[in-house]
């Protein structure tokens, strides 16, 4: 069985894309490819990843590049196990009878912050990912 998680913010273009590449590297890291399955997206999707987040996780050493903010779709957050919001509401995306867990991580935007401010954001966002992917797979 496939536990799915879901990162959804806003504009999918800090927070979340953080989340979901830390998330992708614990998964491979711990061969749990084929027993969780990562989605991301927004709910009013930016043009582009922010520049200062695509800096802080470079210093990580994971490229953000290629990465596009999306839209994240009903159906996507419908059949996820867990749904976890960066510190904005998933009212626009949790329909009606959705049976899964939703955590919101109270976390600052990073958008327009300064280096300092934006690598405690991405040190706190990959901990919190260590800890959820710690819980589902315990």
């Amino acid at each position: 069985m496939t536990t799915t998680l879901a990162f959804v913010c806003v504009q999918n273009a800090g927070r979340s894309q953080m989340a979901t590449t830390f998330a992708e590297r614990e998964v491979a890291a711990r061969g749990l490819d084929d027993e969780i399955e990562i989605v991301t997206g927004g709910t009013d999707p930016a043009e582009h990843v922010h520049a200062e987040v695509v800096e802080a996780m470079r210093a990580v050493d994971i490229d953000l590049t290629g990465r596009e903010p999306r839209e994240v779709t009903f159906e996507e957050v419908q059949r996820a196990d867990y749904v976890v919001t960066m510190g904005c509401s998933a009212d626009d995306v949790c329909p009606a009878g959705w049976a899964g867990e939703n955590r919101d991580w109270d976390l600052d935007d990073p958008d327009g912050r300064d280096p300092a401010a934006v690598a405690a954001i991405r040190d706190e966002i990959e901990a919190r990912v260590r800890d959820v992917l710690d819980e589902v797979t315990a």
